[in-house]
């Protein structure tokens, strides 16, 4: 009886194992189809590698070509700055053209007396004439309040005076004056009637040079409605 058991569980078993195996066998791959794989993974790194390259070297393009914008871009900004800073030179200089046009339409005349008629003078010392009566101030660079002229501009100016006086004992003298230094002078001694005398020159001035009229000292200068004693200037040329 024993050895009846026995046997089938024998048989059970064999058959067991050997069911087992061929599902081991099933799982593990053969040496064929190992090598088939790793020549496929092989085949994918190469084209990997060959694909990463590929990008590597568009990349590297990309870069120089960006990098080439860049600087085309630097050189245009430049360029444009350039233009600019041209562009506001051009401005400041018809900007100072526009201004001298202006400030060079300089020219004035102004007689002694502005209403009535009389003597100036004499006086001891040197007296600044205040030429009152002004038909002419074009630039407005004479002031008729202190009968001083002031250049607007660096430029040759011209000056002309005219002096009157009647006869007598006292002299009748003008002397134009360039800031503080004596220029010129118109003078006249009449003992009787009426007698005149002018004279004019022509001056570079400065900007904000001043030019006038001194009365010389102990003399004397005459002016009525008819405006004999007269003072003018005008700018010839800017420099």
């Amino acid at each position: 009886m024993k050895i009846t058991v026995i046997f089938p569980l024998l048989l059970l078993v064999c058959s067991g194992s050997t069911d087992q195996n061929k599902q081991i066998a099933k799982q593990q791959p053969f040496p064929q189809d190992i090598n088939a794989v790793l020549r496929e993974m092989a085949v994918t790194l190469t084209q990997q590698k060959f694909e990463m390259r590929l990008l590597q070297r568009e990349n590297k393009e990309h870069a120089a070509k960006l990098e080439r914008q860049e600087t085309e871009l630097k050189k245009q900004e430049t360029e444009l700055k350039k233009q600019e800073t041209e562009l506001k030179k051009q401005e400041t200089e018809v900007d100072k053209l526009k201004q001298q046009l202006k400030v060079g339409q300089v020219a004035f005349s102004a007689s002694l007396l502005d209403t009535g008629h009389g003597d100036v003078g004499p006086f001891p010392t040197y007296t600044t004439l205040t030429f009152k009566h002004v038909p002419t101030n074009i630039g407005k660079a004479y002031n008729p309040h202190t009968g001083i002229f002031t250049a607007p501009v660096r430029g040759a100016y011209h000056f002309e005076w005219y002096i009157g006086t009647h006869g007598g004992a006292q002299p009748s003298g003008a002397v134009l004056v360039k800031n503080s230094e004596h220029i010129f002078i118109a003078w006249e001694h009449q003992p009787s009637h009426y007698g005149s005398s002018a004279n004019g020159v022509t001056l570079l001035l400065e900007v904000g040079d001043v030019v006038f009229l001194r009365l010389w000292v102990n003399t004397k200068v005459f002016d009525n409605s008819n405006h004999h004693t007269t003072f003018s200037g005008h700018l010839l040329f800017t420099m």
